[in-house]
């Protein structure tokens, strides 16, 4: 499966560029959704990323495919873990991994604080 190929090459640039995976696949109670859930250990920041896999960006870039409604999926999954720290002042972002599996070596981009969880909506 492509999407889970992307995932399992996500993780491993994540890795080596420092961050530490603590799950994969979050799902909330209350119908969220994460794929990764990371720590940025140079950043000391919790992450909670989108994996986006295409096998080309002729159609546009994977990051393309993350719309409102999927970043409120991903929202509803970051303020469940957060509720699950009880540390409303852990400092933490949303970023999305791109990976492009084609003919060659696969591409991975990571667009660190692709969007943003409005204080309003934090607690």
């Amino acid at each position: 499966m492509l999407g889970r190929r992307g995932e399992k090459l996500a993780e491993k640039f994540l890795r080596k560029s420092g961050c530490k995976i603590l799950r994969r696949n979050f799902r909330a109670k209350g119908g969220g959704e994460v794929d990764l859930v990371l720590r940025d250990v140079a950043e000391d920041t919790l992450v909670f990323a989108e994996v986006k896999t295409r096998t080309s960006d002729e159609g546009g870039r994977p990051a393309d495919a993350v719309d409102f409604a999927k970043e409120a999926l991903i929202a509803r999954g970051a303020r469940a873990w957060l509720k699950l720290l009880d540390r409303p002042e852990v400092s933490f972002r949303f970023d999305i991994v791109e990976v492009v599996i084609g003919t060659g070596k696969p591409r991975i981009n990571v667009i660190k604080s692709a969007f943003i969880l409005p204080e309003e909506k934090r607690r």
